[in-house]
């Protein structure tokens, strides 16, 4: 009779647990999918500089990342981003690579995307933005990527710097051409002889080394890059399950180099697959200080 009930009972068991684990494994594809995937994180970040002039103590600067736009990355997403910074009332505003998602799609979509999304990132309603090329920018095509944003009134900075003023005081915001996919020029996109700081826009944060190699490395005093997505999936105990190139070993968060210091954003958007898990979409909003 006992060997009947368990024979009887042990297929249900079984089954139970399939149902119950194909449940679980849905409600967590929905939750990194649609909820985890918008849920947005605005990291306030202090960063002491040296010899920061006095108008700037103080100076907040929003970055956004890796928007990805129409791959997985809706408009109305990208105008919550906006209406978020908006609401931070930051003082300059940096958007550092990756508009648009390369791939299998026509000129016709990539030239569509790169203005949809140059023309919602001009509702920012921060007068100071600057913007940086990514790897998905360069090979989408570049110019398509920078005509986009410039006829929004986007500066796109490639090999390139530009001085931030406050009355008398400044500082020095640089950009490179995409680390992983051009040629960065450092000589062309840092100042030779800065009399203040430098702040430097690099999509992939490996590309640090590179800097603190280079012989106006010890003039950067700030780089800030994206491209990671911080993983976009991390599991407890293990971190990223996935790291792009040139990405590998800063992967988010800040960073230090003797001066020099680097800050990592997770981005907006997702490549591969439309889930985020344990790394949620981040706004940075960093406020200088003088040491």
């Amino acid at each position: 009779m006992a060997g009947s009930l368990l024979s009887s009972s042990s297929p249900l068991t079984r089954r139970n647990f399939l149902i119950g684990t194909g449940a679980a494994a849905a409600a967590l594809t929905l939750y990194s999918g649609e909820i985890a995937r918008h849920e947005i994180d605005v990291v306030p970040r202090t960063i002491a500089i040296a010899n920061l002039p006095p108008a700037f103590n103080g100076f907040r600067i929003a970055q956004i990342s890796d928007i990805h736009l129409d791959e997985y990355t809706e408009p109305y997403f990208l105008q919550q981003v906006v209406h978020r910074v908006n609401a931070l009332n930051p003082d300059l505003v940096l958007l550092t690579g990756d508009f648009v998602t390369h791939g299998s799609i026509t000129f016709a979509v990539a030239y569509h995307a790169a203005h949809r999304c140059a023309e919602i990132l001009s509702t920012l309603t921060c007068p100071q933005r600057f913007a940086a090329l990514g790897n998905h920018d360069v090979a989408t095509g570049s110019p398509i990527v920078i005509g986009a944003l410039n006829s929004f009134g986007i500066p796109v900075l490639v090999n390139q710097y530009t001085a931030i003023e406050r009355g008398s005081d400044r500082f020095w915001l640089s950009g490179v051409d995409d680390p992983g996919t051009s040629n960065p020029d450092l000589n062309l996109a840092v100042p030779a002889k800065p009399t203040s700081p430098v702040i430097l826009m690099a999509h992939e944060p490996d590309y640090v080394d590179e800097v603190i190699q280079h012989p106006r490395g010890h003039l950067v005093d700030l780089m800030l890059a994206g491209h990671t997505h911080g993983g976009q999936i991390r599991m407890p105990f293990l971190g990223p399950l996935v790291l792009p190139p040139m990405g590998r070993k800063y992967a988010e968060g800040h960073f230090r180099f003797n001066q020099l210091q680097l800050y990592v954003n997770r981005g907006i958007g997702t490549v591969g697959i439309p889930f985020r898990l344990n790394c949620p979409p981040e706004i940075t909003l960093i406020t200088l200080q003088s040491t």
